[in-house]
Formats: C-alpha cells, sequence, structure tokens
C-alpha cells in the first residue's frame, strides 16, 4: 500500500486510463485526475472535468505531485481535430503546468514507430510532443506503445466490428508483425516507472513478448466465429481509408499496422521486475477479452 504518492492522471475517461485509475486507486493514492469528458471516479479520487485543461481549473489541485501522467493522444485526425493540437500542443501545455506546478516526474505515452526520421503526420506530432517533455527538464519517461489490449480497447473493438459482419479485412499480406501488450501490464509497469530509477529520463518501448504476424493474430482471434479473412491490397486499403472516415482501418491506422515496427521488448524486461503476459496465450485460452 502506498500512501504518500500524489499523482495526476490526464486523459482520464480513456481505456488507459481506466485501468491504471483503478490500478492506483487500490493502492490509495492521492489521485487527481482530468478529462475533457465526464467520468466515474474512484475513492480517493479527485476529479477534475476541463474541456481545453484550463490553468485556473487544475494549477492549484496538481500543486507539487510526484508524477502527471500524460495519456491524452487521438491516432485519427479530422477536419475537426488535428494532430497538433491534441498530441503536440496540448502536451506543450501540460508541460508548462507541470513545470509551474513543480510536477516532480512525467510519464507520456507515445508509440512505436516514432522517430526523427518519419513523414507520418501522426508519428511528427507525437515525436514533437516527446521533444516538448525531454527539453522540459523534468524527470520523464517516454513509453513507445505498440496495440495495447484487454477488455474495450480499440484494436479489439474495431476487430470484434468486423467479426460482426461476418467479415475481417486484412490490408495487404498480413505478414507483417505486431508485439501487444495487455494493458494490466502497462498500468504496473507505468506504476513502477514512479517509483524505479531505472526509468528515469528514458525512452523505452512498450511491448509484449509475442511478435506475431497480423494475419496470425486476427485468425487466433476470430477462431470459432465462422468470420470470413478477407485480404485485400494495400491501394484498395488506402482509397477506402482516404474517402471513407469509417472504414475499417484510417491512412495511419495503416501506417502503423504495415509499418511492422519491432519494439525492444528484451530492454523493457530488464528494467521492469514483472512477469509478462503472452497476448496470444490470453486469446487462445479466451481470457483477454
Amino acid at each position: 500500500m502506498v500512501k504518500s504518492l500524489k499523482i495526476v492522471v490526464t486523459g482520464a475517461s480513456g481505456f488507459i486510463a481506466k485501468n491504471l485509475r483503478k490500478y492506483l486507486s487500490e493502492k490509495n493514492i492521492e489521485l487527481i485526475s482530468i478529462s475533457r469528458n465526464d467520468f466515474k471516479n474512484f475513492k480517493s479520487e479527485t476529479k477534475i472535468i476541463s474541456k481545453n485543461y484550463e490553468e485556473k481549473n487544475i494549477l492549484k489541485k496538481i500543486q507539487n505531485s510526484d508524477a502527471l501522467i500524460h495519456l491524452v493522444g487521438i491516432g485519427k485526425q479530422s477536419v475537426n481535430v488535428d494532430y497538433d493540437t491534441i498530441n503536440t500542443d496540448l502536451t506543450k501545455h501540460i508541460v508548462n503546468l507541470s513545470k509551474k506546478s513543480r510536477i516532480k516526474k512525467i510519464i507520456f505515452l507515445s508509440g512505436l514507430g516514432v522517430s526523427p526520421n518519419t513523414s507520418s503526420g501522426y508519428f511528427i506530432s507525437k515525436y514533437n510532443a516527446e521533444k516538448q517533455i525531454i527539453d522540459s527538464g523534468i524527470n520523464f519517461t517516454i513509453f513507445r506503445p505498440s496495440y495495447i489490449v484487454g477488455k474495450d480497447d480499440l484494436f479489439s473493438k474495431n476487430l470484434k466490428k468486423q467479426i460482426k459482419s461476418r467479415e475481417i479485412i486484412i490490408p495487404g499480406s498480413g505478414k507483417y508483425s505486431i508485439q501487444p501488450i495487455h494493458v494490466s501490464d502497462v498500468v504496473k509497469i507505468i506504476f513502477e516507472s514512479i517509483l524505479q530509477l531505472e526509468f528515469n529520463n528514458k525512452i523505452i518501448d512498450l511491448v509484449g513478448p509475442d511478435y506475431v504476424t497480423f494475419e496470425k493474430y486476427v485468425k487466433v482471434f476470430s477462431k470459432g466465429t465462422k468470420t470470413r479473412i478477407k485480404k485485400i491490397n494495400l491501394e484498395e486499403a488506402y482509397h477506402n481509408a482516404i474517402i471513407n472516415s469509417k472504414s475499417a482501418f484510417g491512412i495511419d491506422d495503416l501506417n502503423i499496422l504495415i509499418g511492422n515496427f519491432k519494439g525492444n521488448h528484451k530492454r523493457l524486461s530488464k528494467i521492469s521486475k514483472i512477469k509478462f503476459q503472452s497476448v496470444l496465450k490470453l486469446l487462445q485460452s479466451g481470457r483477454l477479452l
């Protein structure tokens, strides 16, 4: 039981944040959770609803916190909301709030595949967000996650939606690989990164032990559902993404998926003390969803 910590979580109504807040609240940590959308708060948790994360609503309440875990981000942009506004500019604002309120550490979830050499709008926005944090002078841990899965994650919800239509689309060959990690492992690692010095001022790939092709993952995911698996060429997949905002995969979904990015799980497992779960084994046993 950890009683002395004061932790701030942004993006509190999101999938990862819900799991993290539950985990932290069970440890009786003083929790301050912020979101643009309303959410049900846990015991010993202060709830802040703030559409634009206004300083006047937040600053005093987060003063001298041990850590701020920044989980706000989007993976698909539109005419109403874009990557720069949410992924980069809001992160800059959060960094400024952290400086003013003397936050001791910032923990940020970026994305696997982020690099200074990218031409992807999504990755550029995440890279620029990382730079804001690194240049802040505040102690940090930046995680670059692959697909984070569990009950109600967006990746699995997309596949389940396709299963309902009796057809799952695989863009291209499906031979590109992913490294899914279970959300219960993720929340433990985030908590570790607050407590353990080994995580300080590092960028770390947040990936599971399985490196599995998307085709195999889809087959295991849909086993027993009588779902047809349909491969379409990448030209068709990108065309659908460009003209239809409700297509199975958006443009950056495709960029991330077929990017075949491989994270360094060995390094993560050396730094972290947890025993990692195999998402593939959880799927096969029916215990993932």
